[in-house]
């Protein structure tokens, strides 16, 4: 089932991991020749796929949501308030 993503966050080890409308969560990296990705290595590109669909395997095996996250932005946009 193919689900928008909603925002961005970052796991333990430092890769990106994209939040999808349905509330489940998947790495999107770029890890060429096996997946090229180039997007992801930038705030530009991870907000132009913002809205994007990606499948969800999650969704077809009707497991339950991740635990909620704050995306980059709303980590970047909470971290300007404190400093404001």
């Amino acid at each position: 089932m193919r689900q928008a993503i909603t925002g961005f966050h970052l796991d333990e080890e430092g890769h990106f991991v994209a939040q999808l409308a349905c509330g489940h969560h998947q790495h999107v990296r770029h890890d060429p020749p096996w997946m090229n990705r180039s997007w992801v290595t930038t705030d530009s590109g991870r907000r132009s796929m913002l809205g994007h669909p990606l499948e969800c395997v999650k969704c077809e095996e009707n497991s339950p949501c991740d635990p909620a996250r704050l995306s980059l932005t709303e980590t970047q946009e909470q971290l300007g308030r404190e400093t404001d």
